[in-house]
C-alpha cells in the first residue's frame, strides 16, 4: 500500500501525457519520439540494466556492513565509468545514423539519459530493498512529475519530438544531488572488487540481454511500422500502446514493487517451501487486479481514445486498444511472474532462452501481418509473441524455481471479468467522459461483487486482512 500513491500518480500523468503530447505535437513528431523512446530503453536494458538488477538480488544477500558497502562501490564505480564510455560512442553512433536530424537529435538526447536514468534507478532499487518504502515513493513521483512537467514545457517552447526526451534528462539531473548523498557514504567507505564485479555480470547481464529481447519483442512492431508504413502510424499505435499496455504495466510494477523483494525475503530466510506460499499469494494478487484491468481497457476503448487521444491519432488508436490491453496482461505475467524463476535460483542465463523464441516469432509475424492489416496485425503480431514467451517461460522455469499456478483462481477471476464485460455492453454509448466514467464505475462494482461473492482469488480473504490492518493502526495510533 505504500507503493499505491506512486503508482495511481504514474497512471495520471500515464494518461495526462497522451492526452497533452498527442495535441502539442504532430503524428510525425509524436512517431519520432517513440522511435527514440524504443533506442533509449533498449539502450538502457542491455548496457547498464544488469547493474541495477544486481543491486536489487545481492542487497538483501549482504548481510554484513562491509559486504554492502562493497556492493555499492563495485556496482556504482562500473556504472560511471561505462557511462563516461557510452555517452561519447552514442553521439559518435547518432552522428552516423542515416535519418534525419530531427530524429538524430531526439535519439542523441535520449542516450545521453540512459547513464543519468541508470543511476536513479540504483538509488530506488536500494531504497526499496531495505524497505524505505516512503523515500522510494517520493522519488518515484517526483520523476513521473518531472520528466511531464519539463516535457510540456519544452513543447511549448518548440522542442518538438526532443521535448519529452527532455523531461527524461532533467529530471534525474535535478534529483540526483539530493538523492545520492545517503548512497555516496556506502560507495565511499566501501572497496572495489573484481571478483564481484564478475558474480553481478554473470548474474546480470543475462537479465539484461533478456530484457534487450523483451524490448525487441515489445518495440519491433513499431519500428516496422515505421519502415512498412509511416511515422504517423507509429504515432497512432504508440499512443495506444501507451493507454492499454501503460495502464497494465502501472499495477504489475506497483504489485512488483513488494511482491519481488517479498520473494526473494522468503526464499532467502525460509527455502523453497516459504517462496511456494508467497508466490502463490503473488499469483492471486496479480490475477485479481491485472485481469479485470486488461478487460475494462479493451471495454472502453472507444470512450477512453475519444477521451486521451488526438483527433488524428484516435481511429487507428481504438482499433488496436484491445489486442494491445491482452498483450499487456501476458507481458506481465511473463516479466513481473514466470520469469522471477530465473532471478530467484540465480540462473539468469536461462532468461535469455525464454526471449528469443517470441521475439523471433514477432519479428516473423510483423512481416506477414503488417503488410495485411497495418496497426492491427501489428497488435496481433504481440498478442502472439507474448503467449510464446508465457508458455517458453513456464516450461523453461521447471528447471530452475517452478512457479506454482493456481488455475482454479484464475479461471475465477476471468469468469468474474466475464461477468463484468456482460454488464458494461449492455450499458448505453453516450460518448465521451460520461460514458468511460459510466464503464468503469459500473465494470468496477460489478467485478468486486462477484470476486467477493465466490472468493475469486481469495479475495474474502484479502478483504478482511485489509481490516484487520486498518483497525490494528487505527488502535496503535489511538
Amino acid at each position: 500500500m505504500g507503493y499505491l500513491p506512486a503508482n495511481l500518480l504514474s497512471a495520471i500523468i500515464g494518461v495526462l501525457t497522451i492526452l497533452v503530447f498527442t495535441r502539442l505535437l504532430s503524428p510525425s513528431e509524436f512517431g519520432a519520439y517513440a522511435l527514440a523512446f524504443s533506442v533509449f530503453s533498449l539502450a538502457h536494458v542491455i548496457f547498464f540494466t544488469w547493474a541495477e538488477a544486481a543491486m536489487a538480488r545481492y542487497w538483501a544477500a549482504a548481510h554484513t556492513t562491509e559486504e554492502r558497502e562493497a556492493l555499492y562501490a563495485t556496482l556504482y564505480r562500473s556504472v560511471l565509468v561505462c557511462g563516461a564510455v557510452f555517452i561519447p560512442l552514442a553521439i559518435l553512433t547518432c552522428i552516423a545514423l542515416p535519418v534525419s536530424t530531427t530524429l538524430k537529435v531526439t535519439i542523441g538526447l535520449a542516450l545521453i539519459g540512459v547513464p543519468v536514468r541508470c543511476v536513479m534507478n540504483m538509488v530506488k532499487v536500494a531504497l526499496r530493498a531495505r524497505g524505505a518504502v516512503a523515500k522510494a515513493s517520493l522519488l518515484d513521483m517526483y520523476s513521473t512529475v518531472g520528466v511531464f512537467a519539463f516535457g510540456v514545457a519544452a513543447a511549448l517552447a518548440g522542442m518538438g519530438a526532443s521535448a519529452i526526451i527532455i523531461g527524461m534528462l532533467l529530471t534525474p539531473l535535478l534529483a540526483l544531488p539530493f538523492s545520492l548523498p545517503s548512497e555516496w557514504k556506502a560507495l565511499g567507505k566501501g572497496r572495489f572488487s573484481r571478483d564481484k564485479l564478475r558474480q553481478y555480470l554473470a548474474y546480470g547481464f543475462p537479465i539484461s540481454l533478456s530484457l534487450g529481447m523483451a524490448l525487441i519483442l515489445s518495440a519491433t512492431d513499431r519500428v516496422m511500422l515505421g519502415w512498412l508504413m509511416d511515422e504517423a502510424a507509429v504515432g497512432a499505435y504508440h499512443a495506444a500502446y501507451s493507454i492499454a499496455n501503460r495502464t497494465l504495466d502501472i499495477l504489475f510494477i506497483w504489485l512488483g514493487m513488494a511482491g519481488g523483494p517479498a520473494l526473494i525475503m522468503a526464499l532467502e530466510k525460509g527455502g523453497r517451501s516459504a517462496l511456494q506460499i508467497a508466490a502463490k499469494d503473488q499469483a492471486r494478487m496479480l490475477a485479481l487486479i491485472t485481469v479485470p484491468a486488461a478487460v475494462g481497457v479493451a471495454l472502453v476503448a472507444r470512450p477512453l481514445s475519444e477521451v486521451v487521444i488526438g483527433q488524428d491519432m484516435r481511429s487507428a488508436a481504438t482499433s488496436v486498444t484491445p489486442l494491445i490491453a491482452i498483450s499487456g496482461l501476458l507481458s506481465g505475467f511473463l516479466y513481473y511472474y514466470f520469469n522471477q524463476a530465473f532471478i530467484l535460483a540465480k540462473r539468469t542465463s536461462l532468461l535469455l532462452w525464454t526471449m528469443v523464441v517470441p521475439a523471433a516469432a514477432n519479428i516473423g509475424l510483423n512481416f506477414v501481418l503488417i503488410p495485411r492489416y497495418g496497426v492491427v496485425g501489428a497488435a496481433m503480431a504481440s498478442v502472439l509473441g507474448y503467449g510464446c514467451g508465457v508458455v517458453a517461460s513456464i516450461i523453461i522455469g521447471r528447471k530452475a524455481i517452478p512457479m506454482p499456478v493456481p488455475m482454479k483462481d484464475f479461471a475465477l477471476c476471468i469468469g468474474c471479468a466475464g461477468v463484468m464485460a456482460l454488464a458494461v455492453s449492455a450499458l448505453p454509448d453516450i460518448g465521451g467522459l460520461l460514458e468511460l466514467t459510466q464503464d468503469a464505475v459500473v465494470g468496477a462494482a460489478v467485478y468486486g461483487a462477484a470476486a467477493l461473492a465466490l472468493n475469486a482469488a481469495g479475495a474474502r480473504d484479502l478483504a478482511r486482512s485489509a481490516v484487520m490492518i486498518i483497525r490494528r493502526r487505527r488502535r496503535a495510533i489511538a
